[in-house]
């Protein structure tokens, strides 16, 4: 695999790393949030069918509604590269280098969110529990992020960094304890 290129923020070409690790479960629940969707859409179409009012604009009401469901559920997707990660979602697609990390802390809100800032201002937002998750993931974050604090520019974050720390070791130390049946 060789390295692609895209064009940085003055309009150069900028080489980037090959992702060396992804979300795995990403494809199932990308297929999950389809699945709804589409389900959403048979399920309306289907009672307005057997009820004698399902018209055209109607059709395509519930087809809306069920693109709308696919667009809540989509998943982001979030690979990691040596000093790179990327999240993609439906409409964005964020890169923060992550040997440069300024700041990691969690947002407030209903659902966690972990916010990663580097030094050249850009930023993203991913779902804690997709490094909890994929440790390969974590690791290549956990490792880049050290550089960070040994160059001085993690200025904070280091806390947030071992609470995910150990909430994958806990996660880690449970799948081996379940798959060796001492759980």
């Amino acid at each position: 695999m060789g390295r692609r290129t895209t064009r940085d923020r003055a309009g150069g070409r900028a080489m980037l790393p090959e992702p060396v690790a992804y979300d795995t479960a990403w494809a199932g629940e990308a297929r999950s949030a389809a699945g709804y969707g589409a389900l959403l859409f048979v399920l309306l179409a289907g009672v307005d069918e057997v009820a004698g009012t399902l018209t055209d604009l109607r059709a395509a009401l519930w087809l809306f509604l069920g693109a709308l469901l696919l667009a809540v559920l989509w998943p982001t997707r979030v690979s990691a590269a040596r000093g790179l990660l990327t999240t993609r979602g439906l409409w964005r697609e964020a890169r923060v280098r992550t040997d440069r990390l300024v700041s990691v802390r969690w947002s407030n809100g209903v659902a966690q969110r972990l916010v990663l800032r580097d030094a050249d201002g850009n930023r993203t937002e991913l779902d804690p529990r997709v490094l909890i998750a994929n440790p390969a993931l974590w690791h290549v974050l956990d490792t880049d992020a050290r550089i960070s604090v040994t160059r001085g520019t993690l200025r904070c974050g280091e806390t947030a960094l071992l609470q995910i720390a150990a909430r994958v070791d806990r996660e880690a130390a449970r799948t081996v304890f379940k798959i060796s049946g001492l759980k």
